[in-house]
């Protein structure tokens, strides 16, 4: 059918909008980052653990390096001058072995994501982030499929969960996944030199991601929704966990997955729901009495869904534009289908399959997708159309983390500094969110893409309430106990000197004196900059 013979039913204003910061609209970042990390600051127990803290933070949002390392933002925010080595290595103590809850303050992360961002159908997003490594001493290496690769190979494998809603989307939690090998006897002498925890036990990726999904709802984030691709939807166990968490789920499936439709896909006609039974006990009491249940006789088997996709008229159809994509808008067609889902070959939950299929030139071939959702049964096509176009926010958080904040920059080889490094960087990702808000309220941040003009009320409004500083922010925004004094006004980069001698590679390159507090314009950035990320002076987000 030609395109424009369809109704097309634009979900644009229904999604995050791309915006873009420039220099001028973080000119006061040190300010705002003081205010922000005072929300934190009373979850690390000593005043160094606080101060590293900033240190860090700063070096994951400003420092101009190619690689932030922790050696590599020590060295360029506090001098590789004297006294050098000995920051480097706090800095590198703080966060591979620090003593500081990462539960706390990610449960306080989570809510400053729900004054910032937080809608009642808001999004919940699991996904995957792999890290190659060149050697298996670090936590949790091994060789398995490793998706920033796109093969098997040497890598550590992160769960993440993410959110997303009208006004934009972040990271909210982090788990390490540690392979089965890691459990084996021949693996023992590395367990303890990663100082991995006595009590941690063996795991499956859905189970690392279901619990933090329940952390996620326990804690009052605002949300009705959780999304995950085809390798999460598989496990009908971690979809039944999403739903006693109150969530509706919708799920990408495999197209051999079997589901009992309650309508015919051709003509609408309603299928009756299949039953089950327990067999009775054979007639001459020989033969053990049946126990488990099965599938009713009467009852027609079930289908597999893409046969059932084959099977739907071409009036199923709908057409929906869902998201503004690099050469324009994508623009695909929808069909959703009442259904029962299979639970260990038995009948189990009614859900919606919904099929997603691709406008293709003529004469090619559409692949579609399938989904599986346990929303109520009056739900609106659009609304499932909506939330299975939101699972693209976690892979800009992903890219995003590693041009921007060094998701992926790490030189760290114990389990708690995995789990450190991830936390900085998920608050240093919403610091950029949130700046972006207050710069969005003010009228100061730039839209990447023009949508003013059709974006309507549903399009990104502001919060009516600016974001405030947290409680003390005046106190933490005195001189950092751990800076120069005169670094934290000083307009340019001052002019290189030499390094304390028997510092590492890191500091190849690098200031004797400590980078100004300011972000540096592009006349200030270091010669030696070769990162292949968007410049400073111009921070991108996504949304």
């Amino acid at each position: 059918m030609a395109a424009e013979a369809w109704d097309v039913r634009d979900l644009l204003p229904e999604s995050p909008t791309p915006q873009l910061l420039t220099t001028a609209d973080v000119e006061a970042l040190a300010e705002e980052l003081t205010a922000y990390h005072a929300y934190f600051a009373p979850f690390f127990r000593r005043t160094e653990q606080r101060a590293w803290a900033d240190v860090y933070l700063r070096g994951l949002l400003i420092t101009d390096v190619p690689r932030k390392n922790t050696e590599a933002m020590a060295l360029r925010l506090l001098g590789a001058g004297e006294g050098a080595d000995r920051r480097v290595r706090a800095l590198q103590q703080f966060i591979g072995e620090g003593g500081w809850d990462d539960d706390a303050i990610l449960a306080e992360h989570r809510r400053l994501v729900d004054e910032s961002l937080g809608e009642a159908d808001g999004v919940l997003i699991i996904d995957g982030s792999d890290i190659a490594k060149r050697g298996d001493h670090s936590a949790g290496a091994a060789r398995q499929w490793c998706g920033s690769t796109g093969k098997t190979d040497l890598c550590q494998a992160g769960v993440f969960l993410g959110y997303a809603s009208r006004k934009g989307y972040t990271l909210l939690d982090r788990r390490l996944y540690l392979p089965k090998e890691w459990f084996a006897a021949d693996h023992r002498g590395r367990w303890v030199a990663c100082h991995i925890p006595e009590d941690t036990a063996l795991a499956s990726k859905t189970d690392l991601a279901s619990r933090m999904v329940e952390a996620a709802v326990a804690g009052g984030l605002r949300a009705g929704w959780l999304t995950c691709d085809e390798w999460y939807g598989r496990d009908s166990g971690f979809l039944d966990r999403v739903a006693g968490a109150g969530l509706s789920y919708l799920a990408e499936v495999s197209k051999h997955t079997m589901v009992w439709p309650l309508s015919d896909p051709a003509t609408g006609k309603a299928r009756a729901r299949p039953q089950t039974w327990l067999p009775p006990r054979n007639p001459s009491g020989k033969g053990r009495t049946p126990v488990r249940r099965r599938r009713h006789p009467d009852s027609l088997p079930p289908l597999r869904v893409d046969a059932l996709a084959a099977q739907l008229s071409a009036t199923a159809w709908r057409r929906y534009r869902i998201l503004e994509g690099a050469r324009g808008p994508l623009v695909a067609d929808f069909a959703a289908l009442r259904a029962v889902a299979v639970r260990d070959g038995l009948p189990g939950p009614e859900v919606w399959m919904l099929l997603r299929r691709p406008v293709v030139e003529s004469g090619q071939q559409p692949e579609l997708k399938y989904f599986l959702a346990n929303a109520p049964a009056d739900t609106p096509l659009a609304t499932l159309v909506r939330v299975s176009g939101m699972r693209w926010p976690i892979e800009s958080c992903f890219e995003e983390g590693k041009e921007e904040v060094g998701l992926d920059q790490y030189e760290l080889r114990f389990w708690r500094g995995w789990h450190h490094h991830m936390t900085m960087v998920i608050l240093a990702h919403h610091f950029l969110v949130r700046l972006r808000l207050r710069l969005q309220q003010r009228g100061g941040a730039s839209t990447a893409g023009d949508r003013s003009a059709d974006a309507g009320p549903g399009g990104l409004p502001g919060r009516d309430a600016a974001v405030q500083p947290a409680p003390g922010a005046a106190a933490h925004a005195a001189a950092h106990p751990l800076a120069a004094p005169d670094a934290l006004a000083a307009p340019r980069c001052p002019a290189a000197t030499r390094a304390r001698p028997g510092l590492g590679p890191g500091a190849r390159g690098l200031l004797a004196t400590p980078q100004p507090r300011r972000l540096p314009l592009a006349s200030q950035a270091h010669p030696a900059t070769t990162h292949s990320a968007r410049p400073v002076t111009h921070v991108s987000l996504s949304y």
